[in-house]
């Protein structure tokens, strides 16, 4: 056969490209028959058809060639060689007939795909392993009211229980109804409220007196308390009052202990006076008005002092000077400190200047205790930070009015007074 192109209406030799005459153009069987006797391997040799013979058997060859892609005979759109048709048209084949083993209705494969695992006639096991086993369409019967390992609240508390379990847990259930035990002739109570029952409702149970803990030991039934109460008021009266005074006597010495535990004990004293001005004006308006600080120990176990404050100055400093002092409080381990208390004692006013902008200048005074200062002497046990008899020792003139203005000892209308002592190591250990 000979290969010509065509465009409109001329023809081309497909070799050279001239132009040729249609009526030239004619078949040559001798050369058709020598073509189509040539051997050939099939075209899907590639893919593994070993087949090979003439080119004029090669179409009958493709009609049984397994690697011979083919559209599927059902009309699916799919297609694929023949070797795997058979595979597709049994099982992969969207418009392939499938007949339900269980229901024996008939499906294409697309619907058959959504009606496996919904078939009301397939034997399934119960989904609460209970062992039971019966077609899908009884199954939610079953579960619902047969199943032994099915779920059910319970009636009294409404929590959820494995069915075959619920009856044991109602000799447990709180909610569970049960007579009162003094049988009262209260109607079933929830278990859980029978102790609350007892005590406030039931007419029956014994009862203490409402003023046990101020001592009345008195017991009787719920009925009989009200006369109690009526025939004892005066008994009870004297009963509270004897305890109002002694917790008023616990608070007293809880409030010591409190005291106690929250004073310093590293032998030094931060003292922020706080609201400086107004102090200041009611110090002038009072001669000696004194600021007593928080107290403070030397040490654990140690001496317990306080820091004193004039704001306006006091003796040599008065009206032009702030005065401070320190003075030795009872302790609680006075008895085992050595006296008169001899051991310096250092006092600053602290600049509260910022230390990154310039170094600050603490006004510092130290001095050692005159060992004949009453003060200074082991303090009796009624002397307090009030009584006069006993002043402080220190400076009248610690810093002037005019030089405690001059850096940043006042700041935040606060000034911080410290007061250290020196304990020699032999008397820590």
């Amino acid at each position: 056969p000979l290969s010509v192109s065509c465009s409109e209406g001329v023809f081309k030799c497909p070799e050279d490209q001239l132009p040729l005459d249609y009526a030239k153009i004619y078949p040559d069987p001798e050369l058709e028959a020598q073509v189509l006797s040539l051997a050939i391997r099939c075209i899907h040799s590639e893919e593994g058809c070993r087949w090979s013979g003439l080119i004029k058997h090669l179409q009958a060859h493709l009609g049984t060639c397994g690697f011979n892609v083919i559209p599927c005979p059902n009309r699916c759109s799919a297609k694929l060689s023949r070797r795997d048709l058979p595979e597709h048209v049994q099982h992969g084949c969207p418009k392939r007939r499938v007949k339900c083993e269980f229901c024996a209705s008939d499906f294409t494969g697309e619907a058959f795909e959504g009606h496996q695992g919904t078939c009301p006639q397939e034997s399934v096991y119960c989904e609460n392993k209970c062992g039971a086993r019966m077609m899908r369409r009884l199954l939610s019967q079953h579960t619902l009211a047969e199943c032994p390992k099915r779920t059910q609240p319970c009636t009294y508390c409404a929590k959820e229980f494995v069915f075959d379990t619920i009856q044991n847990h109602q000799y447990q259930c709180p909610r569970y109804p049960v007579p009162c035990p003094n049988q009262c002739g209260t109607p079933s109570i929830a278990r859980e409220d029978v102790p609350t029952h007892l005590k406030e409702s039931c007419n029956t149970a014994m009862l203490l007196c409402p003023f046990k803990e101020a001592g009345c030991k008195h017991r009787c039934p719920k009925l009989a308390m009200g006369r109690h109460l009526e025939e004892s008021t005066k008994a009870h009266l004297g009963m509270v009052c004897a305890l109002v005074s002694r917790q008023r006597q616990e608070i007293l010495e809880l409030r010591r202990d409190v005291e106690e535990l929250s004073v310093s004990s590293d032998g030094t004293l931060i003292w922020k006076i706080a609201d400086y001005a107004r102090k200041l004006q009611e110090a002038k308006a009072r001669s000696n008005y004194e600021f007593f600080s928080p107290p403070f120990y030397t040490h654990k176990y140690g001496y317990k002092l306080q820091v004193s404050a004039f704001l306006n100055g006091n003796g040599s400093g008065e009206s032009s000077h702030l005065s401070v002092y320190i003075r030795v409080l009872p302790g609680e381990y006075d008895n085992l400190l050595e006296w008169p208390f001899s051991y310096r004692v250092t006092f600053s006013l602290l600049d509260q200047s910022d230390p990154s902008l310039s170094k600050p200048q603490h006004i510092t005074e130290t001095f050692h205790p005159d060992p004949n200062w009453k003060n200074f002497q082991k303090p009796g046990a009624s002397r307090s930070s009030l009584d006069e008899s006993t002043l402080g020792f220190g400076y009248p003139k610690f810093i002037s009015h005019e030089d405690i203005k001059k850096r940043n000892y006042v700041r935040d209308n606060a000034i911080f007074i410290k007061a250290s002592v020196e304990i020699p190591q032999k008397i820590l250990a």
